[in-house]
């Protein structure tokens, strides 16, 4: 299983060590997204940096549609077809995306893929739903399960 790891809010006044988790996972600005495996590690950074961060379970459609529309690789030249099939194993984007969600593949593994994919802010009239909230009580922040599909689509 993967996440998708979204950054809401900016890092004013926040203490240093999540400052530097947030760097870490290379989240270094508001409305950049990661696509991250499930391990120990990321999972304590996610909890480290819950009220700076929102996330879910990645889905097969939601990270094709992230890589083919917001992948970049170095220079900002759009990810394609023909680089996947170069660097990897897999023949497109569909199947590199499959990888990903199953945990046989990670983002790092094209080489000059860039890790984070710059959004737009959330488009409709909710927005982000308050970003000093977590998202069981109505915001923005901490863990959203399956419905960060919902954001993320908002935010391509």
């Amino acid at each position: 299983m993967t996440f998708i790891v979204v950054r809401a809010r900016s890092d004013v006044k926040v203490e240093r060590s999540i400052r530097e988790t947030m760097g870490h996972m290379n989240l270094t600005r508001v409305n950049h997204a990661v696509i991250i495996p499930d391990n120990p590690q990321y999972r304590g950074m996610l909890q480290k940096a819950k009220d700076y961060i929102t996330w879910g379970e990645a889905d097969e459609a939601m990270v094709e549609r992230m890589l083919s529309e917001r992948g970049r690789m170095a220079g900002n030249a759009p990810l394609t077809d023909a680089i996947v099939a170069e660097h990897t194993d897999y023949k497109n984007i569909s199947d590199f995306a499959k990888a990903i969600t199953a945990g046989e593949a990670q983002v790092k593994d094209i080489p000059g893929l860039k890790r984070v994919f710059r959004l737009h802010p959330p488009r409709g009239p909710k927005g982000w739903g308050g970003i000093k909230r977590s998202f069981v009580v109505g915001g923005a922040l901490g863990s959203r399960g399956n419905a960060i599909g919902d954001l993320v689509d908002r935010m391509i």
